[in-house]
């Protein structure tokens, strides 16, 4: 059985648990459970359970356990536990948080709580945070660490050894070792493989790989995530203009990036924030739909009024308004396909201003070539059920027109609003469907009227 499969199966048992212990008043019992529990399992457990129940097992959850529960969660429910804490509770859940994740929340808070936030924290944290907080966000900056194990080109291996031994412990995910001067520039790196199982007279210079090349702190996070896919990275550098060592990016940073660019894409072909809580309040959710289907109505009232331009042409042909629908349904099939594809481009960095023309071109080709297949496979269809020629020459020649035109827009659309800093994943559906539509409808019932009524 897929371990995703156990995983689902696990929690929904513990949630089944949870539930009844809680109706049943067991309280403490209901405690000890989210205390034996991982972070990342209550995580799971708060965002599939509803407002109410989320409310009482928070409150039962251990503080000390609170800053590594709040890295687990989704933006929205995090957010929301967020502004119910004290200043010091938020306070003390930092000093157990990644200083990226950190940044996160306080950037969430309101200004007078932000301030009393930072007046409670040690001035270590209060430092740390600061400097992400002075990064934009979605960069590099945002999402590093400054958890980072520095090395001087001059010290041998052994001595490094004796000291990590000292140490007891190194930061997590920390598969190279940075290798800085005296004004923190980086020089290379050392893989921890190679330093363990080296000569320990050696050098660190001597075995150093200058070649290591930082990321710029101001970087986008996407490009960043690109970087570690096509680099098959565990961690890298981030550093500066001057090429001063700032921090470090690790593989679960860039996960986290991974599945958020995901869930934006996928949430915003449906009009809907990547942070909606499955489990939200009914009214907010509401009013968060609400505007993009008030966008969508005007978009098809738009549909609508061409529809009525013809209305003489549906007046006298009934079987036009059986069939018309045909047209405006392929070409929106044909111009999302179209539309997914481009925008997995843009995403992943396919697709820039050297390729996009002969893109377009491509995309208006096989635009053409569906339109003309599905255009006689139409027209075969028409004539053998209706027995008129006509009106199944109608119908193919309006689906080429259209599934031409849909091939033209998928291809177009993403990347003009890419220009115009419009995200094609948020607007691209709703835009492709409305040109879909029009054309579709204004093709097919412009042919009619042309060609019956005349």
């Amino acid at each position: 059985m897929p371990i995703e499969v156990l995983d689902n199966e696990l929690t929904e048992q513990r949630l089944s648990q949870l539930n009844e212990a809680l109706g049943s008043g067991m309280f403490v019992h209901v405690r000890d459970m989210l205390h034996n529990m991982a972070a990342t399992d209550i995580a799971l457990i708060l965002e599939s359970s509803p407002p109410r129940t989320r409310q009482v097992l928070w409150q039962l959850i251990d503080q000390e356990h609170t800053g590594d529960i709040l890295d687990e969660l989704g933006e929205e429910l995090k957010d929301t536990f967020i502004r119910q804490m004290s200043p010091q509770r938020v306070a003390k859940a930092a000093q157990s948080m990644d200083t990226d994740d950190l940044a996160y929340i306080l950037r969430s808070l309101p200004d007078t709580m932000y301030k009393q936030v930072l007046q409670s924290m040690s001035s270590q944290d209060r430092t740390r945070v600061e400097q992400a907080l002075s990064y934009p966000d979605d960069t590099a900056g945002s999402i590093m660490n400054t958890d980072t194990v520095t090395l001087r080109p001059d010290v041998n291996i052994d001595v490094i050894l004796r000291y990590f031994r000292i140490r007891g412990e190194l930061p997590e995910a920390t598969d190279t070792f940075y290798v800085v001067d005296k004004r923190d520039k980086l020089l290379g790196g050392v893989k921890i493989t190679e330093l363990l199982t080296c000569d320990p007279n050696r050098s660190v210079r001597d075995m150093m790989d200058i070649e290591l090349e930082g990321i710029p702190v101001g970087m986008s996070d996407t490009e960043v995530a690109q970087l570690f896919e096509r680099h098959d990275w565990v961690s890298a550098p981030v550093i500066n203009d001057e090429g001063k060592l700032l921090g470090r990016i690790t593989i679960d940073d860039v996960v986290d990036v991974i599945r958020e660019d995901a869930e934006h894409s996928m949430m915003g072909m449906a009009g809907m924030d990547d942070d909606e809580d499955t489990f939200g309040p009914v009214l907010k959710s509401t009013f968060r739909r609400s505007l993009w289907l008030t966008i969508n109505l005007f978009a098809a009232l738009l549909a609508a009024s061409v529809s009525n331009m013809f209305e003489g042409t549906l007046e006298k042909f009934a079987t036009i308004a059986i069939l018309m629908t045909i047209v405006p349904s392929m070409g929106g099939v044909a111009g999302n396909q179209t539309l997914a594809l481009v925008i997995r481009g843009i995403a992943l960095g396919h697709i820039g201003q050297s390729n996009s023309r002969w893109l377009i071109g491509k995309e208006l080709a096989i635009g053409f070539l569906n339109g003309l297949l599905w255009s006689i496979l139409v027209f075969c269809a028409i004539w053998l059920w209706k027995g008129d020629i006509a009106l199944g020459g109608l119908i193919g020649g309006a689906m080429l027109i259209n599934m031409t035109v849909a091939g033209l827009a998928g291809a177009s659309i993403p990347l003009l609003l890419k220009k115009f800093n419009i995200d094609p994943a948020l607007a691209g559906g709703m835009v492709l469907t409305t040109v879909t539509d029009v054309i579709g409808l204004f093709a097919f019932l412009g042919l009619a009227t042309l060609f019956l009524l005349n």
